[in-house]
């Protein structure tokens, strides 16, 4: 058989092709076989325009439609004989399945078929995936190029096959303004097209779906014997086999492999079909082979055609169980051979240089994995955390019935603590946008699958993106630590389109059992939304229990500390109170400075404390006088916030900065008060990073800096507490910025180089025992921890560290001397060494002073101190105290006398 020669094929033969002698239907197989090839001819032109739209794909022109006839012919062998309406029908599908691989089948452009809510809700998640954060309308209206582009290949990727469907009725306009059809044959078209467009469009369905779709078998038209009739199951199982076996090097030619040049995935798609042999049947199973070995550099491919082949297999097993369970007829191909290892493959697919082993991650006990990531393991014993996670579900749930569903007046969150004879429970419950079934299998149960980025959602909820949702729900795995709370958990749902017969209950018993999914028996009403209850595993006034961090033992003052902005209102009832406290929406990046600070650091419950009350109001009077913004780069809030001074020394009540997850509390910072907008840094969204980027962060150090100056607040403590943090940020310090007490006191960038040019030798003392305060400045002994008089040759760098999350944006290291990074592997600590480690902090910042002051380098400097071996050691005065460590630094060619 030739190439591609489907007329040769066994289905073709005995269906379609022209009999040698009396044919008594002749008219009727005729008129069949023309109209196919009328068809074929058209759809080759269609066919071609794929390339144009999707380069990077296979081939997917009318060579492989030829191809599907072989296939066919492989599966079926001479377990299926077709009758020529059969033939004719899947002949047809044939053609079209793929025929809406390309723009031009669309008649419009992608987005305007797909529609503006189902393309924008595809833009949304393709952005988010790239970007890691959604878009906003205007990034929706003008989304980049390269996002777009990939929309575009999904969309048609995702609607090919239905788009197919409507290929046999679709016209074209020709130059002249008539009608073109791709077949031709109106009564044909008519009779056949809706089976045709359905068996197309078949090839992408679910195997179940195809059972339900094609149970029962169409009679024969009037015009045609009584014997031709159609089994569209049939039919459906072999175009589904067909296109998923025909697979072979046809599908990638080398030349058009190299004109393309496809990349990433694709590429590996592409080296891998170049390899394949056409597929033969042995027994019941379709053998692939490759008489090209794979070399190492082509181990992606290899496995890619494992994986790939495999698929294949899956293919036919679920064809033939479906066949088998019916009591219908099975086909001659049944599954693949040699996919079930690496091993076996390697007989089938050799390989040159290398050895296939099956390393790949695997997860054999998922229920374990979900009970330990889902609780303490990822989260800690911290059980706030699964009512943060709760609460952000519910809002997300909220905001997108809003988003669907317009002029929604009443979205609003209810958490209730409730005790029962000894038994406590939290719930939970929203008005939102709720679930289905499918929903709540394969996205809520779907554990590390976050649901409101797939497509599949998406699909089922058409406009999210359009009306501008924007979910919190990152890592598909925030529902699971409600097992923090208890194992006996209860979740009911209906969605807020639905009937009360559509609402489910999921009942779990500990995250490492199956969850039972029931209808909700009810012949009350359900409201839309969800509700999640869970029984508490440990009384919430306990030590590690709910409420162990909460002001008063109180679930309100949890709220409040947990959920620091907020877009829907939150009803929250304490446990035997009637009376709800309602959480109303705030906004962190709109509010003004005195409403941020009482949203960040509330007030005690009921005024109780008044010694805190009125220093907290202190505290927000010193906030709204110094805090500045930290702004984005369209000019939007994502912080306020002031570096945390006289605020921490004079202050015992909690003023740490806090860094924010979509308005949640994730962490807290020693070097700021006030919050910073935040991005998860890991899965259990406890630590986050800022969003701000250095540049913004370095702006908002400059504001603070020139705000201290022009209140008059800059004086030499503040330098003291803020040098550390200015150095990292610029690796510089302005000339009147003190960074170090001596014996006359804090000591200027400014006055250095004179001070130590009046002496011989400086002694760097290097921490303890020798510790500083800043307000009054002064050096005290860790023993003692009374102040101590410095020696007048003595400099102590007074340096505070920036903590996470500012050490994140500044890290340690980071402007260190490039010209000895040589150093870094040195063995020991060689003079290099030190500097290149020194060389982005304050010491290194006096050691450049010191080698201006003496005109000296920084050799003549450091290596006698690393002949020293670094321990050097002096006495204070006071020969009580024990000696201080440091470095005794001493101008070239000078004596040893000490500098007065």
């Amino acid at each position: 058989m030739s190439e591609h020669d489907y007329t040769s094929t066994a289905l073709w033969q005995t269906a379609l092709a022209a009999r040698s002698g009396e044919d008594p239907h002749h008219e009727q197989r005729e008129r069949l076989r023309t109209s196919y090839l009328g068809l074929r001819k058209k759809a080759a032109v269609l066919l071609q325009e794929n390339a144009h739209s999707m380069p990077e794909f296979t081939v997917h022109d009318i060579t492989h439609v030829d191809a599907l006839w072989e296939t066919a012919d492989l599966i079926c062998r001479d377990k299926v004989t077709l009758n020529p309406a059969e033939a004719y029908v899947l002949g047809c599908s044939f053609v079209l399945h793929d025929a809406a691989m390309g723009e031009a089948a669309y008649g419009t452009s992608v987005p305007e078929t797909l529609g503006e809510d189902r393309w924008r809700d595809l833009l949304s998640v393709a952005y988010y995936r790239k970007e890691g954060c959604w878009p906003d309308r205007d990034q929706l209206d003008s989304p980049p190029a390269e996002v777009a582009d990939a929309c575009r290949a999904t969309a048609i990727r995702e609607t090919h096959a239905e788009q197919a469907r409507r290929l046999v009725d679709h016209s074209w306009r020709s130059s002249a303004g008539n009608e073109i059809h791709l077949v031709d044959d109106v009564l044909l078209r008519e009779a056949y097209g809706p089976l045709i467009g359905d068996l197309a469009a078949s090839h992408w369905w679910p195997v179940d779906r195809i059972a339900g779709e094609f149970r029962r078998e169409a009679n024969s038209w009037p015009w045609q014997p009584r014997d031709w009739t159609i089994d569209p199951l049939r039919l459906a199982c072999i175009l589904r086999l067909a296109d998923a076996t025909q697979i072979d090097g046809r599908r990638a030619p080398t030349l058009l492999f190299a004109l393309r040049n496809p990349q990433g995935v694709a590429r590996e798609h592409w080296q891998f079909q170049t390899h394949v042999s056409r597929p033969d049947l042995n027994g019941d199973r379709v053998t692939y082979t490759s008489l090209r070995p794979f070399l190492a550099q082509d181990a992606p491919s290899w496995w890619l055609a494992l994986d790939y082949l495999r698929g294949i297999d899956q293919e036919l097993k679920a064809v033939d169980a479906l066949l088998h369970d019916l009591g219908r007829d099975r086909l001659a191909a049944r599954a693949v051979a040699g996919v079930d290892s690496p091993e076996r493959f390697a007989e089938h697919f050799r390989v040159q240089g290398w050895r296939p082993i099956d390393a790949t991650v695997k997860v054999s006990d998922v229920p374990s994995l979900v009970k330990g990531l889902g609780g303490e393991q990822l989260y800690g014993n911290e059980p706030e955390v699964a009512v943060r996670e709760l609460i952000q579900n519910a809002q997300d749930a909220v905001l997108a019935r809003e988003a669907l569903q317009t002029g929604f007046p009443d979205g609003r969150i209810e958490i209730r603590l409730t005790e029962t004879e000894g038994s406590w429970c939290l719930e939970v419950r929203d008005n939102g946008v709720g679930m289905d079934e499918e929903t709540l299998i394969h996205g809520l149960l779907d554990f590390g699958n976050s649901g409101w980025s797939s497509p599949s959602l998406r699909n089922r909820l058409p406009g999210l993106a359009g009306g501008g949702f924007k979910p919190s729900g990152r890592f598909g795995i925030g529902f699971f630590s409600v097992f923090l709370l208890g194992d006996q958990v209860e979740l009911i749902t209906r969605r807020y389109d639905a009937s009360v017969q559509d609402a489910r209950r999921l009942s779990f018993d500990g995250p490492s059992r199956r969850p039972l999914l029931t209808p909700v028996e009810t012949r009350g009403w359900i409201p839309e939304g969800t509700t999640v209850r869970v029984t508490l595993k440990k009384n919430p006034n306990d030590v590690q229990g709910l409420l162990y961090t909460a002001a008063d033992d109180r679930l309100t003052q949890l709220i409040r500390r947990l959920v620091l902005e907020n877009a829907v209102p939150i009803h929250t009832w304490e446990p035997g109170v009637a009376k709800n406290d309602v959480l109303a929406p705030f906004s962190l990046a709109t509010g003004s400075p005195d409403e941020v600070f009482d949203r960040l650091y509330p007030p005690s419950p009921d005024n109780l404390r008044i010694g805190d009350e009125k220093q907290r109001l202190q505290m927000r009077d010193d906030f709204v006088a110094r805090a500045t913004e930290l702004m984005d780069g369209d000019n939007n809030r994502i912080g306020l916030a002031t570096l945390w001074t006289s605020l921490h020394a004079h202050s015992n009540y909690n003023f740490r900065g806090v860094v924010t997850l979509s308005g949640f509390l994730a962490d807290r910072s020693m070097n700021f008060s006030g919050y910073l907008a935040g991005q998860p840094s890991r899965a259990s969204r406890d630590k986050a990073d800022p969003i701000a980027d250095q540049e913004q962060v370095q702006r908002w150090l400059r504001a603070q800096e020139q705000h201290f100056r022009d209140t008059n607040q800059f004086n030499k403590s503040l330098q003291l507490d803020l040098a550390g943090i200015l150095y990292r940020a610029f690796n510089a310090l302005p000339e009147d910025v003190a960074f170090a007490l001596t014996s006359q006191g804090p000591m200027r960038s400014s006055e250095v180089v004179a001070w130590a040019a009046r002496r011989d030798r400086v002694f760097l003392a290097r921490g303890a025992p020798l510790l500083w305060h800043a307000r009054p400045p002064r050096a005290y002994h860790s023993a003692s921890l009374e102040p101590v008089q410095l020696p007048a040759d003595w400099i102590l760098l007074c340096e505070i560290y920036p903590y996470p999350p500012l050490s994140e944006v500044f890290p340690l290291g980071a402007n260190r001397d490039a010209d000895y990074e040589f150093a870094r592997n040195h063995t020991g600590t060689t003079w290099q060494k030190a500097w290149w480690r020194f060389s982005s902090s304050l010491d290194g910042y006096i050691l450049r002073l010191l080698c201006e002051a003496w005109s000296c380098t920084l050799e003549s400097l450091l290596a006698p101190v690393e002949r020293r071996n670094w321990s050097d050691t002096l006495q204070l005065d006071d020969e009580n105290l024990s000696t201080v460590w440091g470095y005794l630094l001493s101008r070239p060619g000078a004596t040893e006398s000490v500098a007065s």
